[in-house]
């Protein structure tokens, strides 16, 4: 659908992680607790609205890093993270509070990542002929790129990218992703992939069976193809085909959640200025982000 904005779908936990790891030291409430997360986040905030000044947007929260459908299927599931200390968890929950004053949509599910939640929105977006960008850091959700119009968007680093700058980056189509990554193995969520098999090697099969079930299915015909090693490659998805389903369970994302709706929000509300101004008090945050957030947020009543 030409000349439409897209709705923004955002991944809070890319930006409060990175406000956690970025934001100086001295960030504190008045009991002395951390506050940078939140205070970067919602600089974040602000700048996605003034950049955009969209309407349409909804944000998901990561609640199951260690309880999600994914690690009863593989228990060592993103077992390489370390948990969050509880300055952070707390900090998670301001954020979430912001949000709702805000006026914001939001979502978390202690079963489905965000990433999941995500997959849910856009797949209702998608069923409005509406195109959706989504607002994240990580690699995996550029597998919701589907429609002509929809885009994946770095917004720390200002890099967007399209159906067509997908494939150029990782050789592979959008909805190829998930079979891409269940080849490649995914060392941030701690999915091993197929041993010997990298980007490349993964990029040309997919370009050449067109999904993993055609790659197992076919896995013979992998050693008479002009690609490297390709015997090898071949007795490799021979030896480990069991893990490569696995991990395809892992890489793909549910996109029918009960927990989102039929009829999802995906409007910015009204948002309630009392409760923004008693959080911000609450976090001792100065008057420069408070009438940043005034002006982001309620400008209608300056």
């Amino acid at each position: 659908m030409p000349n439409v904005s897209p709705t923004y779908l955002v991944d809070a936990s890319v930006y409060i992680f990175r406000a956690w790891f970025s934001m100086p030291e001295g960030f504190e409430n008045p009991q002395g607790q951390p506050t940078n997360a939140v205070y970067g986040f919602a600089r974040f905030l602000c700048e996605l609205i003034e950049h955009t000044q969209t309407q349409r947007l909804a944000i998901a929260f990561d609640e199951s890093l260690t309880q999600s459908f994914r690690n009863e299927l593989y228990p060592d599931y993103k077992a390489n993270r370390e948990p969050a200390p509880p300055d952070l968890k707390r900090q998670f929950a301001w954020c979430r509070d912001l949000v709702g004053a805000l006026g914001v949509p939001a979502y978390w599910s202690n079963r489905y990542e965000a990433d999941d939640l995500l997959a849910s929105l856009a797949g209702h977006c998608r069923s409005q002929e509406m195109p959706i960008c989504v607002v994240t850091g990580d690699k995996d959700l550029t597998q919701l790129v589907l429609g002509p119009d929809d885009s994946w968007w770095d917004f720390a680093r200002n890099r967007r990218l399209d159906r067509a700058g997908i494939h150029a980056h990782f050789g592979v189509h959008p909805h190829q992703i998930a079979d891409f990554l269940a080849l490649t193995g995914d060392s941030v969520d701690n999915i091993p992939g197929i041993p010997g098999i990298g980007p490349k090697t993964a990029a040309a099969l997919l370009t050449h069976f067109k999904n993993l079930d055609a790659i197992l299915r076919r896995v013979d015909e992998i050693e008479w193809l002009s690609l490297r090693g390709a015997k090898r490659v071949s007795n490799a998805l021979k030896t480990h085909h069991e893990s490569a389903r696995l991990a395809r369970q892992l890489t793909g994302l549910a996109d029918q959640i009960d927990t989102v709706d039929a009829d999802p929000r995906l409007d910015r509300q009204a948002g309630c200025q009392d409760s923004l101004d008693a959080l911000l008090d609450g976090l001792g945050f100065g008057q420069a982000l408070r009438k940043r957030l005034h002006n982001a947020f309620f400008p209608q009543t300056l």
